[in-house]
């Protein structure tokens, strides 16, 4: 048999393609969500349509920043223990977000809540919130 085997004859071709689409979806999703970022940082809105859980994991976005309308603090949810599908969109989480320091106080679930920006890391000293563009109040 001197034939050459398919794998050997294009095996490499298929990697390097599937390398390739494998980088350009992780860019596509993280200049998706760079625009929806600026989108709800510039115009605080509309949160639809956001990027789905799996296209936010994808580029490293691992933390979603929530802001309480009741207490008006800012907090950071890690997106990869979310228990929801992968293809559930950002906006979608909106509202099962619940402020636990306006809860105690009310007595109640308080869901008042909104979303702010993706983050890669969560709120510490070093990072702080995001902060609306300036000249906004």
């Amino acid at each position: 048999m001197g034939t050459k085997s398919r794998d050997r004859m294009y095996g490499a071709e298929v990697r390097i393609s599937a390398q390739r689409a494998t980088a350009a979806r992780k860019e596509a999703d993280k200049l998706a969500c760079e625009a929806w970022n600026k989108r709800m940082l510039g115009f605080r809105g509309p949160a639809q349509p956001s990027p789905t859980l799996g296209d936010v994991l994808n580029p490293g976005y691992g933390f979603l920043e929530v802001r309480c309308l009741g207490c008006e603090t800012h907090q950071t949810v890690a997106l990869d223990i979310v228990r929801r599908p992968k293809t559930t969109p950002i906006h979608e989480l909106e509202r099962y977000m619940r402020c636990k320091d306006c809860s105690r106080l009310r007595g109640f679930p308080y869901k008042r809540s909104h979303l702010v920006a993706l983050r890669t890391t969560k709120i510490s000293v070093s990072d702080p919130p995001s902060t609306w563009w300036p000249g906004e109040r």
